[in-house]
């Protein structure tokens, strides 16, 4: 018998909609609730690495992602030079394995409605609108009061809640988030047909100017500068900033340029950072994603690693017969120095660019792409 046969998940990003379709397949009931109305996503697109990849083959959805997807093998290094030269191209590491591309680009809300989908078909409850207002617990489980008046008992509650996490606060964590000193503008366009991988360009008046193509029509481009108070901007204003800083990058830019003309479409968000210390659990209240780390997206690995959390988690959950002090300290071994190498190393790419230091960033990727090819 499993550890649990009911649990709570707490927000219905990519951790917690994972957490809640692992556990929902194999019998466990989950309810999954969500504080936003209806499904959202933040941002335009998500680079998924091969490690994210592998873990959505687990969760039986590569095949549904990789339709709404575009995968790529190779990204490019461009000059931020009036042609766009390209310096380099550099095949990008399988880390999900040899039958999986390197990685693939997505549009966010394609990728929450797969993973909403897929917790739905395996028997999860899902309500949006819905928050937890009161946590407390004993030896046996959780009581949980709700934003509609209802309440429930859980044999566990997954804090899946994000950067500013209501389930950290409710368990006593403080965490400080602290902003990493880059903002990046992101937008979601049409895809050129000369866009068929990331390409990056490193210098010019940002600090990186990128795109990744999320589809056959689609692609989302970003821009990466200091950090500023955007926003007091209108959404015209955000649009026409983006593509006054893009005027200095060419090549498929030019085409990218042309095409960004949807301000509701553009986005500015700060880069922030923190990690917790373990223990991630208070009691039978446990946190995963963003809700115990976050980084700036240097590697691509966001993603990956709140997919991986919820595998690790319901692994651990459905293989043991209690809820103790072996099975967290199962689970804190196999997650808290994997995810502290990858912050911190997404963390040291980004300031080697704020200090303007050419630091050895091919031995950085090699390192973590060793790590991530390893299954969590």
């Amino acid at each position: 018998m499993p550890a649990v046969t009911s649990v709570l998940v707490v927000g219905a990003g990519l951790a917690g909609t994972a957490t809640a379709a692992h556990l929902a397949a194999r019998g466990v009931a989950v309810d999954l609730v969500e504080v936003k109305p209806e499904p959202t996503a933040l941002g335009s697109g998500i680079t998924l690495q091969g490690n994210a990849l592998r873990e959505l083959r687990a969760l039986g959805v590569w095949e549904r992602a990789r339709e709404r997807g575009y995968a790529f093998d190779v990204t490019g290094l461009r000059a931020p030079d009036p042609a766009g030269t390209v310096v380099a191209e550099i095949p990008d590491a399988r880390t999900g394995g040899p039958d999986l591309p390197a990685a693939m680009g997505m549009p966010r809300p394609e990728l929450a409605r797969v993973l909403l989908g897929r917790a739905a078909e395996v028997g999860a409850r899902i309500r949006f609108g819905v928050a937890p207002v009161s946590l407390g617990q004993d030896g046996a489980g959780v009581d949980v009061g709700f934003s509609d008046g209802s309440a429930g008992r859980y044999d566990l509650v997954v804090g899946a809640d994000g950067i500013r996490s209501w389930t950290r606060r409710a368990i006593g964590i403080e965490l400080e988030t602290r902003p990493v000193g880059m903002g990046i503008w992101r937008a979601f366009a049409p895809r050129p047909a000369s866009v068929t991988r990331t390409d990056l360009y490193y210098g010019g008046p940002c600090y990186i100017a990128g795109y990744c193509p999320t589809g056959e029509d689609s692609l989302y481009a970003y821009i990466v500068e200091d950090a500023h108070d955007r926003s007091e901007l209108s959404p015209e204003q955000r649009l026409a900033t983006m593509t006054r800083l893009a005027a200095a990058y060419h090549g498929p830019w030019d085409e990218i340029r042309a095409v960004l003309t949807d301000a509701a479409h553009v986005h500015y968000t700060w880069f922030e950072t923190h990690l917790l210390d373990p223990p991630w659990n208070r009691g039978r209240v446990v946190l995963v994603g963003d809700a115990a780390h976050t980084c700036p997206p240097t590697l691509a690995q966001g993603g990956a690693m709140a997919l991986e959390d919820a595998a690790v988690l319901a692994e651990l959950l459905l293989g043991r017969d209690a809820v103790d002090e072996d099975l967290w300290q199962a689970f804190h071994a196999r997650r808290v120095e994997r995810v502290r190498t990858v912050v911190d190393a997404s963390n040291q790419l980004a300031r080697w660019l704020l200090d303007h230091v050419q630091g050895d960033a091919p031995a950085l990727f090699r390192r973590i792409a060793a790590l991530t090819s390893r299954p969590a």
